[in-house]
């Protein structure tokens, strides 16, 4: 309990969540600006893992999916 308190406390855990609520809004954004698959599997791919990061798992998802 002592070590779970300790990273909150030291700045870690801020660092952390700055981190994670980054990788979110920035996949969140990308994710809007592409509202269409293309045909690149690359693309699609990428897309596909963007979503996930965004957490565009169930109502919140591009204008073809």
């Amino acid at each position: 309990m002592e070590s779970l308190f300790t990273f909150i406390t030291d700045g870690t855990f801020a660092d952390w969540l700055a981190a994670i609520t980054g990788v979110v809004t920035a996949a969140t954004a990308i994710t809007a600006l592409t509202p269409t698959k293309t045909d690149n599997k690359i693309v699609s791919a990428l897309l596909k893992v963007l979503n996930i990061l965004a957490g565009n798992v169930l109502h919140n998802k591009n204008a073809d999916d």
